[in-house]
């Protein structure tokens, strides 16, 4: 049996996305993931400005929560996606 044929249609194309950089599907994955990475590092370097976290914390808060959130989201298909684990 080949490789390809042990995951289901979905995992096979979640593979695709995550794993294959070369398609178009994989470089916009990896597009938003840089983008969302460059946008966490940012949200720590403001919270680390105390005035700018005086004012703004509870947004800072809820915007790293997000950012937390969709990095799991991304962990967990990851698992999901693996081919051989």
């Amino acid at each position: 049996m080949k490789e390809d044929q042990k995951l289901s249609p979905w995992k096979q194309k979640l593979h695709e996305i995550i794993y294959e950089a070369d398609t178009p599907m994989g470089k916009l994955f990896d597009i938003i993931l840089f983008i969302i990475i460059i946008f966490s590092v940012i949200l720590i370097m403001l919270e680390s400005v105390k005035a700018i976290d005086a004012e703004y914390h509870e947004i800072l808060f809820i915007l790293e929560w997000l950012v937390t959130i969709f990095f799991t989201i991304e962990y967990i298909a990851r698992i999901l996606a693996v081919k051989k684990p």
